[in-house]
C-alpha cells in the first residue's frame, strides 16, 4: 500500500526532509482553500442550473395563454366562445379569464402601477391549466381559427425551450469549471512540490547516502502535501458554505443570486471535496516528486 500511494502512509519521521513551513507550505494551503472555495460555488450554481431548468419546464409546459384580440363590441362574445371551446377540450384542466386587476398586475413591472387598461389596446388574456396528459396544441389552434377568429394560442414553447437550454448549459458551465479548478490546483501543487524539492537537493543527497531510498524520500513529500491540501480544502469548503447560507434564499423575489445555493441532502456533497483534493495533491506531488528524483539522481 505505501508504495502504490507514494509512501503516503510510510514512515512519519520521513517529514523532517519536507520543511514544514515556508512560501510551498503556504502555496499549497492557500491554493487548497481557494480552489475548493470555487468548486463548492461552481458545483453550487450547476446544482442550482439544474433545479431552475427543471421548475421552468414543469411551470411552463403544464400552462398556456389565449389572447383575445378583438373589436370592444365583440370582445364577450369571442371570450366566452374561446372558454366553451377550452372547456370542451381534452387534456385542459381549467380555462380561466384574466380580470383587468390581474393584467394589469402582470404589466405593471413594464409599464407602472399607474397603468390604466382602459388607455391600450390590451388583448383580454384566458389563463389555461393543462392536465398531466397534455392537450392537442395543434388541434385547439384549428378549432379556435374556425370558431373564435381573436383567438391566438401561446403554449408557451418558445419561452420553455431557450430557457431550459439556457439553465442546461449553466450546469454544463458549472462543471467545466470544476475541471478546470481541479487542473488549477494540479499545476499550483506540482510548482509548490518542485519548488520544494529543489530547496531540499543538498538533504536529498545526504538521505541516499545514508541509504533512504527514494520510496522513502518521496512519501514524505506525498505525505506533506496532501495533509496541507486536505487542510486548505476543509477550510475553504467551510467558508464557501458559510457564503452559501447566507445568500438570500428562494423565497426573496429581489434577490439577484436567488436560488444559487444547495438543497436537501446536496448540502453534503462539498463534503467530498477534501478527500478528492487530497487525491489530487497525491498524485501531481507524486509524479512531481518521481520527476524531481531522477532530475537530481
Amino acid at each position: 500500500m505505501a508504495s502504490r500511494f507514494g509512501g503516503l502512509f510510510a514512515d512519519r519521521q520521513a517529514d523532517r526532509v519536507v520543511p514544514p513551513s515556508g512560501f510551498t507550505a503556504t502555496l499549497t494551503v492557500l491554493a487548497s482553500g481557494a480552489m475548493a472555495f470555487l468548486a463548492v460555488f461552481s458545483l453550487a450554481l450547476s446544482l442550482a442550473a439544474g433545479r431552475l431548468a427543471d421548475r421552468w419546464g414543469s411551470e411552463l409546459s403544464r400552462g398556456a395563454t389565449v389572447r383575445i384580440i378583438a373589436p370592444q363590441d365583440q370582445e364577450e362574445a369571442q371570450i366566452n366562445a374561446a372558454l366553451r371551446v377550452l372547456d370542451s377540450t381534452a387534456g385542459i384542466q381549467t380555462a380561466r379569464r384574466l380580470s383587468s386587476a390581474e393584467q394589469q398586475a402582470l404589466l405593471s413591472p413594464w409599464f407602472g402601477a399607474e397603468l390604466d387598461l382602459n388607455d391600450l389596446p390590451v388583448p383580454k388574456l384566458i389563463e389555461v391549466t393543462e392536465t398531466p396528459a397534455g392537450f392537442d396544441a395543434e388541434g385547439l389552434r384549428l378549432r379556435l381559427a374556425a370558431e373564435v377568429p381573436g383567438a391566438i394560442l401561446d403554449d408557451h414553447s418558445r419561452w420553455r425551450e431557450p430557457l431550459t437550454q439556457a439553465a442546461g448549459r449553466l450546469r454544463i458551465l458549472g462543471l467545466f469549471c470544476m475541471v478546470l479548478i481541479a487542473g488549477t490546483m494540479v499545476a499550483i501543487i506540482t510548482l509548490a512540490a518542485n519548488a520544494a524539492l529543489s530547496a531540499n537537493a543538498q538533504v536529498i543527497q545526504v538521505l541516499r547516502l545514508v541509504g533512504a531510498t527514494d520510496a522513502y524520500i518521496a512519501g514524505a513529500f506525498v505525505r506533506r502535501f496532501t495533509v496541507r491540501a486536505a487542510l486548505g480544502a476543509a477550510v475553504g469548503i467551510a467558508l464557501a458554505m458559510l457564503a452559501l447560507a447566507l445568500l438570500p434564499g428562494a423565497q426573496d423575489a429581489a434577490a439577484i443570486l436567488t436560488g444559487l445555493s444547495f438543497a436537501g441532502w446536496h448540502w453534503v456533497l462539498p463534503l467530498i471535496v477534501p478527500p478528492l483534493a487530497a487525491i489530487v495533491a497525491l498524485l501531481a506531488t507524486r509524479a512531481a516528486a518521481r520527476r524531481s528524483l531522477e532530475r537530481l539522481s
